[in-house]
């Protein structure tokens, strides 16, 4: 399935779309040698997105949920590059039953722990906007897709939320119209279709 994947998108990106890759909390061991296979270019995050006269921040969204204490703890030690080689080192075998167990303890995790705590924390939130000079954030990994408009230092200011990838998927789109929030799904026929779920309103002065 890995490779499958990412032979599907090098050919994407083989037709002329750039790919660019910031892991997450469930793939913090892609290395260089998948990037190279898949065709995508791995970047640090946060990353400053600047197109079509867009200024925002991209970023998987883990580092704004510092209530979740236990995430936290478990972040820093899966960001480690010491344990990443050590994990690496185990046999492929010993490694995928590894991934099976960090799924089910996530979900565990997910099912006990309130979704106050699991949810971005407000003062992380503006810290990010104001250490970053922007005005729009994009993240993921809460799942709870929404545009937000929020006021940090009187400012007009937007944190914009991807959801998750079940039953659709969840993607932003930015051309010279704005951003919009836009759903990917199949349609009757089973083609996959972008469906526009909310666009984001321009940003007051």
């Amino acid at each position: 399935m890995e490779r499958e994947i990412a032979e599907s998108l090098s050919r994407l990106g083989d037709q002329g779309t750039e790919i660019q890759f910031i892991c997450g909390n469930r793939d913090f061991l892609i290395g260089d040698d998948y990037c190279r296979l898949s065709g995508m270019r791995a970047v640090e995050e946060p990353t400053r997105l600047q197109e079509y006269d867009i200024d925002a921040l991209l970023m998987h969204g883990d580092t704004l949920c510092t209530d979740d204490v236990a995430y936290q703890r478990f972040r820093r030690k899966a960001r480690n590059p010491a344990w990443q080689r050590r994990v690496l080192s185990y046999p492929v075998w010993f490694r995928k039953s590894l991934a099976k167990l960090a799924r089910w303890r996530s979900r565990w995790h997910t099912g006990r722990t309130g979704q106050m705590i699991m949810d971005v924390n407000d003062d992380a939130v503006s810290s990010c906007f104001r250490e970053h000079h922007v005005r729009r954030i994009i993240h993921g990994h809460t799942h709870r897709r929404a545009i937000h408009d929020i006021e940090i230092d009187h400012r007009h200011c937007q944190r914009i939320v991807l959801g998750d990838w079940h039953e659709e998927g969840s993607a932003v789109r930015i051309d010279d119209s704005g951003i919009a929030m836009m759903t990917i799904a199949r349609d009757a026929a089973g083609r996959i279709e972008l469906r526009l779920h909310e666009t984001a309103a321009p940003l007051a002065n």
